[in-house]
């Protein structure tokens, strides 16, 4: 069903492709173990049916209808401390996508959710295999709703039902991949403070008084940006505090 034809050096010039799986990103860490498969192995199924996403969620998507796979990364070069960066190469790329599209009103989520408006349309998993103190190897999760047209939850949209249109979603995989493989260099080439500004800048909410739930408790805050470590810095009630992915979440409906 897929074709690379992408020119990109080396992200998804091994493709495998699998009718169905539970999870692209499971099954990546599976042929990774077995296989000395190459840097930007890209593993991808039409029907993910039981996908994971950030806090222990699920990520549920009709099959057939969106992209869902994963990157094989070997990131040696990159230090154990600073594998938020991967964070922002995937991001980046998948915000680059959406914007190739004329799409209005696109952000990204912290630490990587992907919004238009404030309806999710993408998420992303990275999960690092680390060596001492560097990571030896990342398997990128990505998934990316593009032509479907119902959800069971409110929050969630497409790229079809924001474009009015709908999309090939091989044409779709290959722009994408050219993308993340042009953030990656980017980042192999010690261009992280370029990337991280460039995040921060495309951030939801940055700036902007929020609603925010932390231990049960909802209150206002204000993001001020991310720290090297990839936690949200928030400004609350006068003073600056720090939380990681499973300290805090953010109100969309407030």
């Amino acid at each position: 069903m897929y074709k690379i034809f992408a020119k990109t050096l080396f992200v998804g010039q091994n493709l495998i492709s699998v009718p169905e799986c539970h999870s692209t990103n499971t099954l990546a860490s599976e042929l990774s173990d077995k296989t000395n498969l190459p840097e930007g192995t890209v593993i991808i199924t039409p029907n993910q049916t039981a996908g994971r996403g950030q806090r222990g969620n699920s990520w549920q998507a009709t099959e057939g209808l969106n992209l869902t796979f994963s990157i094989l990364l070997k990131p040696t070069f990159l230090p154990v401390k600073d594998q938020f960066h991967l964070t922002l190469v995937t991001s980046l790329a998948v915000f680059d996508y959406l914007t190739s599209l004329s799409l209005n009103g696109i952000k990204i989520k912290w630490p990587n959710d992907m919004l238009i408006g404030v309806k999710k349309v993408g998420g992303i998993l990275i999960e690092n295999t680390l060596q001492g103190t560097s990571i030896q190897k990342s398997i990128v999760g990505i998934g990316l709703n593009i032509n479907q047209q119902e959800f069971p939850i409110a929050s969630a949209t497409s790229v079809s039902l924001q474009a009015g249109r709908a999309f090939d979603l091989n044409d779709a995989l290959n722009s994408l991949l050219s993308y993340f493989e042009q953030r990656y260099l980017q980042l192999r080439a010690g261009k992280s403070a370029a990337l991280k500004e460039e995040y921060l800048t495309n951030l939801f909410g940055i700036h902007e008084t929020r609603v925010f739930i932390a231990n049960q408790v909802r209150f206002e805050g204000t993001i001020q940006g991310v720290n090297d470590n990839g936690e949200l810095v928030v400004l609350t009630n006068g003073m600056h505090k720090t939380f990681s992915l499973k300290e805090i979440s953010l109100d969309l409906t407030s």
